[in-house]
């Protein structure tokens, strides 16, 4: 057969490719499991009851036509779909992608498997596919990956968990394209199993497995092929045959996945289950299924009478006491290692002829870690089933060859680790080393030994005479005729050249001998000299990858992937607080740990897959996640012992004055304080230099910088200590006065974030970055953050984590939520609103100060919002002030929508269509005004709602502008010059606007220049358009007659310079967010609302003077009120200019006297 991986092969371009597309898949899932979004969980009460009528699992299928016919008949459950619909239809979708993927993957398998039977492929059958090295390998691996996907996908998505989300997905998208996909083949393969993590039902696996069919006659023959052969050709590796166990693990996990595809064999067949383990599980009963993914054979057999005999005859208390007899030489091993990779014991000189015993070192090391690895570990069984009582005997025996409290297992085992994984490097870059310098390294011996060579006949010929050497010419010539042989030895042509070298070294041995020459000790070294250089230029000369190859294949790490390796986590940090040199031993676990990624890989780099660079993409980060994981220690340790050493110099070490008298130098000297702060800063800076003295490094594709891994991990934890300070700090309840709670609070967020601010200043020159930057960096990504996932709750479209621009793998941040699921930048706006609401506090105009509207004492002013600038910085005070944007948008939202509601009732339209015609036309004074205009209020305004929301909107406005005023403040004077360019900046582009229509079409400047000007608070929140509405018939007037209706509750305080309630009003509250709430419902409609508005007050107030024949005091302060309403109105539009509403008054005496 032809070379089967060739591109002219068609059958084995066609599995290769399939084999790939199952790598791919897995890669996929893997990193798709960690975002099954939680509300397809229905793991809280909260959203079983929010969620439980939208989200169905596949009984949705039964009567579809009756589900969707319930949500479209509740606007509550058609509002929620409809969130739910543009909220998850991305991230379901490539759910689906995914499981669709599956479902093509076992079908293109069996098409393979038709086409071949069927002779689609010429010359091709399963058995001859079976006899070729590769074929047997990729129809193997076929089978293999599609039950570790189907094992992985049972594991980490619950099967409830995806019904879920194919019904939903089916809903919104795959019953419009259900002629392109394939839903309910998907629907079938991967409905529910009934397995968990703590349950395994009846015939599980083996129903699953068995739900796309597979020819038997495939899975039979390739299951015989992985009883009798050598899949992979690793036994040559492992010689001896204590260490076939280890040899053939790879394709023990194999055998055991295909297993499950015939169960009928784990079931009845006894002869072969007893061969099967006594050839692959003679003395392991836990296998590494997939990287990461673990498997118990005891537990997961149990079911299986054949398998489970089996197991139970092979592993016994008598098998398992001669391994820990093998374990307990473990120190001995490791100390020879150690002694192998001691300077000058292993050099390029004489690692040729070393190699052996150190390969044969390595074997035993890593078939010892292997076992120990896989065997002490709590890891138990992936398929559900508990059987620990019956496996922790075994694992107790496992571990008895060290003493758990005195000297622990584990603690062995990673001394065993790191040694090994030392000698394999250094072992590895030696040879590469011998490899590139091969040619060059055997031109230098040959060189050399024509030299020497040459030397000696010129001694022999009295060329250069020695004493007690007698001339002899015939030695001579033929000592010349052995340098041109020398010289003549072409490396090109190895083979012949080996065995010439060969004859040389032995002619050099004769000579000798038959001259008498091994008394002449000048001589005979000479001679031994040559054959020393002869001998290396045959070892060089036989040089290949051969050893580096075995080396990679013994030292393979990749079954300690995932949990295995976690649970050395803690012992790996706490050698490197102990040693902080012992980060360059671990980078040597690094890299033996990078093998895992092997085999994935091989397969799609050899199949030329686009999909290569995804994958290798993720088990790169993903290792690269473990080693920040494990180095995270130092950081961690560099900030306790920073938290020390600014303790000590803010509360113990005094200031040193300007001027400093002679007598006062020993007390300011403080020697014991300013030692210990040495001593901390010598041990931080040990720390830090250990981390450093990791060479560069290169993990899958992803190089790993030293002084990145160091400034990555400071970066962690400084995120974890500010959000843990923020999320800590700003939770509000109802016990204090909500001013020196606010107040005490941003307080004490100011005093720690200059603490912490001044660390990172002090920690720079000792960590070699910038700390400043990278305080600034990190606290703003964490207001950001927190800020986004508020946003969510308030915007139309939500941001997920995946998509933020804030979250990053390297350092990713906290997801720190209350019970609601708001964040502390939530819980602070809500706070301002609570603090600041309408009904129980009055905002003073003049003073910009909320006050209480009982006491009148003052509640927020502008210190509140200067501390919570120094508390947030810039970053947060932008952050708050966006949030209370959207906070508004939505606010309107809902204002609009019961607005429409409220307008939709035939009698509100009918009677507001009666109150039109008498208002017309808006000169027209309306008799009786007082009482008329109550009746039309009273039987128009009945919905307390709207009232609420303007209340609102108002409210959160004054705080918007409020904080956009002390930003514009910080900018005058932190960034003067940056303010005053975007300001010229705006007219320039003010002044383009108007000259030239398609400017604004054309240009992105103008959104850039939004970005820049929020942060320098030069903004006006009252003139923005937070939504567009359609059209409302009688809108104008309706806002008019709620506008009147609160009005007569208000009356204008002089001394105040503001609203106030009356006294014969039984309801509180505050004119001004009243007023400000008006006008920003009126800026999202157009202008001729806004104008019919005004006219209709105007009018109101015609009327009500009209009717006054003689001025009282409470038509006086009616008056007031409304005047005071029309000229704030009216200064918060300057599009709607004061003497426009002036011109449609009639001022009469009784006007002018009030």
């Amino acid at each position: 057969m032809s070379d089967f991986l060739a591109d002219n092969n068609l059958c084995g371009q066609t599995i290769l490719k399939l084999v790939g597309r199952g790598n791919a898949i897995i890669a996929d899932l893997l990193r798709l499991k960690d975002n099954v979004p939680r509300i397809f969980r229905l793991s809280t009460k909260t959203d079983l009851n929010k969620y439980c009528d939208i989200i169905s699992d596949l009984s949705y299928f039964g009567n579809p036509e009756k589900f969707e016919a319930r949500i479209d008949k509740t606007p509550v459950l058609q509002e929620l779909d409809e969130e739910l619909r543009r909220n998850y239809t991305g991230i379901i979708s490539q759910f689906y992608l995914l499981f669709e993927s599956i479902y093509k993957y076992v079908t293109d398998l069996n098409r393979f498997i038709d086409d071949i039977e069927q002779g689609f492929y010429i010359q091709m059958t399963i058995e001859s596919v079976l006899q070729n090295g590769e074929g047997k390998q990729l129809l193997a691996e076929s089978l293999y990956l599609y039950g570790v996907i189907l094992l992985l996908v049972d594991w980490h998505i619950e099967g409830i968990v995806r019904e879920r989300m194919l019904t939903f997905f089916y809903r919104c998208s795959g019953h419009q394209h259900s002629s392109e996909t394939n839903v309910d083949d998907v629907c079938k393969l991967l409905r529910s199993t009934g397995f968990t993590r703590s349950y395994r039902p009846p015939r599980y696996p083996e129903d699953y497995f068995g739900r796309v069919p597979i020819n038997d006659n495939y899975v039979n023959m390739l299951i015989g092929k992985l009883r009798s052969d050598d899949l992979y050709n690793q036994t040559c590796c492992f010689p001896l045959p204590a260490h076939r166990p280890t040899a053939l693990g790879a394709q023990a996990a194999v055998l055991f996945v295909s297993l499950w595809f015939a169960p009928k064999i784990l079931k009845n067949q006894r002869p072969t289950m007893r061969e099967i383990t006594d050839k692959f599980f003679p003395d392991n009963w836990i296998i590494a299924v997939y990287i990461g993914f673990h498997v118990n054979l005891m537990e997961a057999w149990e079911s299986f009478p054949a398998a489970k005999e089996a197991i139970h005859n092979t592993i016994d208390s008598q098998t398992i006491n001669s391994l820990v007899d093998s374990a307990k030489k473990i120190p001995d091993l490791t100390l020879k290692l150690r002694n192998v990779l001691k300077e000058g014991v292993l050099t390029e000189e004489n690692i040729l002829e070393r190699a052996t015993v150190v390969l044969s070192m390595l074997r035993e090391a890593n078939v010892n870690l292997r076992w120990l690895l896989l065997h002490i570990s709590n890891v138990g069984s992936s398929l559900g089933y508990d059987g620990g009582k019956k496996v922790r005997p075994l694992k107790d025996l496992a571990t008895s060859f060290a003493d758990p409290k005195t000297d622990p297992p584990r603690f062995h085992v990673l001394d065993l680790l790191l040694v090994t994984s030392q000698l394999e490097l250094k072992v590895k870059e030696l040879f590469r080393k011998l490899l590139d310098e091969k040619r060059q390294k055997w031109d230098i011996y040959k060189a050399e030994a024509k030299d020497r060579v040459k030397e000696l006949a010129e001694v022999f010929g009295a060329k250069q005479p020695l004493t007690r050497i007698e001339r002899n010419e015939n030695l001579a010539k033929w000592l010349d005729t052995k340098s041109t042989q020398v010289d003549n030895l072409d490396f090109s042509q190895l083979l012949i050249s080996g065995r010439k070298i060969t004859e040389l070294i032995r002619a050099f041995h004769e000579m000798l001998e038959f001259h008498s020459l091994e008394s002449k000790v000048q001589v005979r070294e000479w001679v031994n000299e040559i054959i020393t250089l002869l001998t290396q230029m045959l070892r060089t000369g036989n040089i290949n990858e051969e050893i580096l190859v075995t080396v990679q294949i013994v030292g393979d790490f990749g079954y300690a992937w995932g949990s295995l390796i976690d649970v050395y986590t803690s012992q790996m940090q706490a050698l490197i607080q102990k040693h902080p040199a012992a980060v360059s031993k671990l980078r040597a676990v690094f890299l033996k740990l990078s093998s895992a990624m092997d085999m994935p890989l091989l397969r799609l780099s050899q199949a030329k897959s686009p999909a290569l660079v995804t994958v290798s993409s993720y088990y790169s980060g993903e290792l690269v996640s473990f080693v920040q994981k494990v180095l995270q220690i130092i950081p961690e340790k560099v900030f306790s012992l920073l938290h020390s050493i600014i303790d000590i110099q803010t509360s113990s070490i005094k200031e040193i004055p300007t001027r400093l008298e002679k007598d006062k130098v020993k007390e300011f000297a403080q020697l014991e304080e300013r030692h210990k702060v040495s001593e901390l800063t010598h041990e931080m800076s040990l720390l830090t230099e250990g981390i450093l003295m990791m060479q560069t490094t290169l993990v899958g594709i992803i190089r790993i910088e030293p002084k990145t891994l160091l400034e990555n991990g400071i970066r962690k934890e400084l995120v974890a200590q500010v959000s843990q300070l923020l999320n800590n700090i700003l939770v509000f309840g109802r016990n204090s006065t909500g001013k020196e709670k606010l107040g005490s609070k941003l307080e004490y967020i100011h005093q720690r974030k200059a603490g912490i601010q001044r660390s990172f200043e002090y920690i720079g020159d000792y960590v070699h970055s910038y700390g400043l930057k990278i305080f600034q960096e990190e606290f703003a990504r964490v207001i950001n953050y927190a800020a986004e996932q508020d946003y969510n709750a308030v915007s139309i479209q939500p941001v997920y984590t995946l998509q933020s621009i804030y979250q990053s793998k390297d350092v990713p941040l906290p997801m720190l939520t209350s019970e609601d699921g708001s964040t502390f930048m939530g819980r602070l706006a809500r706070e301002l609103v609570v603090m600041t609401d309408a009904r129980t506090s009055v905002y003073v105009q003049t003073s910009n100060t909320w006050h209480e509207s009982k006491t009148f004492l003052p509640i927020m002013s502008n210190d509140t919002f200067a501390l919570m600038e120094k508390a947030l910085d810039i970053t947060g005070m932008t952050a708050l002030d966006k949030l209370l944007a959207l906070m508004i948008s939505h606010q309107l939202n809902q204002f609009f929508k019961i607005l429409r509601k409220e307008m939709s009732e035939k009698s509100t339209r009918e009677y507001l269509d009666s109150v039109q015609i008498e208002l017309q036309p808006c000169s027209k004074i309306i008799g009786m005004a007082k009482r008329t205009y109550s009746s039309w209020c009273g039987k128009a305004c009945k919905n307390p709602l709207i009232l609420d929301y303007l209340l609102k909107i108002g409210q959160i406005q004054l705080l918007r502008a409020r904080i956009l005023y002390q930003l514009k403040v910080a900018a005058n004077s932190n960034a003067k010059i940056l303010a005053c360019s975007v300001i010229n900046l705006n007219r320039l582009l003010a002044k383009e606007l108007k000259t030239n229509t398609s400017f604004r079409e054309e240009n992105t400047l103008l959104f850039e220049l939004l970005t820049q000007s929020e942060p320098l608070g030069l903004c006006q929140p009252g003139w923005k358009i937070y939504l567009t509405s359609n059209p409302i018939q009688h809108i104008s007037l309706y806002l008019t007659l709620v506008t009147v209706q609160q009005l007569q509750k208000l009356s204008y305080s002089k001394a105040a310079g503001t609203f106030t309630s009356r006294k014969s009003s039984s309801e509180t509250l505050d004119g001004i967010p009243l007023v400000v709430g008006l006008s920003t419902v009126l800026q999202q409609l157009n202008v001729a609302q806004k104008l019919a508005f005004t006219s209709r007050i105007c009018q109101y107030m015609n009327s009500f003077i009209s009717n006054c024949t003689t001025p009282v005091k409470d038509d006086t302060h009616d008056l007031s009120a409304v005047l005071f309403f029309l000229n704030f109105y009216c200064r918060l539009n300057p599009q709607m200019p004061e003497l426009l509403a002036w011109d449609l008054l009639k001022p009469s005496g009784f006007l002018l006297e009030c």
